[in-house]
């Protein structure tokens, strides 16, 4: 089966990308690791953080590509690389990876969806932002601290009281 994805140069995408174990903390437990390894992948191949959270085995991401370029797959491929060379093999991994060489990490695939419209673009960021509050991780948004809303925040964006649980 061939897996067909958006192709589009320039444009701006939603990801949602886990890792193969959806009980770990890795994510947050090395986010350091994790940061310098989408701030190095940035700086070789450039692209837009629109929004972004890191949940303990999860990570969701808008970015918007240059103009003339729609390879988001060699980005994620080389941010999970990276990001995995750069921490200690405690993981199992199964023999299909290990013929390919890979760690047992991340889930080899990842969602994305193409972003349509600007009401698409403000639900995708929402989406984002509300996660944490989603998961219980935090009763406001604003307190998770692994998010792009406070950028958003700074920039007078959305308000601080934006995405509080109601109880």
């Amino acid at each position: 089966m061939q897996y067909r994805r958006a192709n589009i140069a320039g444009a701006t995408y939603f990801f949602t990308v886990n890792l193969a174990n959806r009980k770990s903390a890795l994510l947050l437990e090395q986010i350091d690791l994790l940061r310098e390894a989408i701030r190095k992948i940035r700086h070789s191949h450039p692209f837009k953080i629109i929004a972004i959270v890191v949940l303990p085995d999860h990570l969701h991401a808008i970015w918007r590509l240059p103009v003339g370029d729609a390879d988001f797959p060699l980005r994620w491929a080389l941010i999970k690389a990276t990001f995995s060379r750069s921490i200690q093999k405690t993981e199992v991994i199964i023999k299909s990876r290990k013929l390919k060489r890979e760690r047992g990490i991340w889930q080899r695939r990842y969602w994305e969806h193409l972003i349509r419209d600007d009401e698409d673009l403000a639900k995708h960021v929402a989406y984002i932002y509300f996660n944490p509050v989603k998961h219980g991780y935090v009763t406001k948004a604003v307190d998770w601290p692994y998010s792009s809303i406070h950028r958003a925040i700074r920039l007078g964006d959305i308000d601080e009281e934006w995405g509080v649980q109601q109880i």
